[in-house]
């Protein structure tokens, strides 16, 4: 068994509390389906949002998900002028045997456009 990452993530229209569980709940989702993950396949989960997004934990939505075992955080993404505003990323480690070209990272809504080459 591998022990791989799982990058993601997601643009969100506003700094709104529901905006941020929904969107943050979509990506997990996405993730989780995607790559035909359990929560028992998950090590754990590295959550940032742009400066710009404080109303809540994108955490949060993992949680009410059903990532009660699993351990979260959070972090501040650092305020690069340019950068893409109001986004939510997530890094995932998780047990797989699949190998690591197998692997599929989600970019979502405005997000695509941080990895135009792997985004769906």
């Amino acid at each position: 068994m591998a022990v791989r990452a799982v990058r993601g993530a997601i643009q969100v229209d506003a700094d709104d509390r529901a905006e941020i569980l929904s969107a943050t709940t979509e990506l997990v989702t996405a993730v989780m389906e995607r790559n035909a993950l359990t929560t028992d396949d998950v090590i754990s989960v590295l959550f940032t949002a742009t400066p710009d997004l404080t109303a809540e934990f994108p955490a949060l939505a993992a949680r009410k998900l059903g990532f009660s075992e699993v351990p979260l955080l959070c972090a501040a993404e650092i305020a690069v002028p340019h950068a893409l505003p109001r986004v939510i990323r997530l890094m995932a480690h998780i047990a797989t045997e699949r190998p690591r070209a197998e692997i599929q990272h989600v970019y979502l809504r405005g997000a695509t456009a941080l990895r135009l080459d792997i985004a769906q």
